[in-house]
């Protein structure tokens, strides 16, 4: 499944699509940010 920017995907580690790069969520109500390696917005649950 894919998350993005601005999603609030619950507590998990997100990967960027289009870098690799991790973001970790730990709480449920916070949102998604854009990568801040490389701007994109696509995520997928690790």
């Amino acid at each position: 499944m894919i998350y993005k920017a601005g999603d609030k995907p619950g507590k998990g580690t997100y990967i960027c699509t289009t870098c690799g790069e991790k973001i970790v969520i730990n709480d449920e109500n916070d949102t998604l940010p854009s990568c801040p390696v490389c701007g994109d917005i696509k995520y997928e649950k690790e």
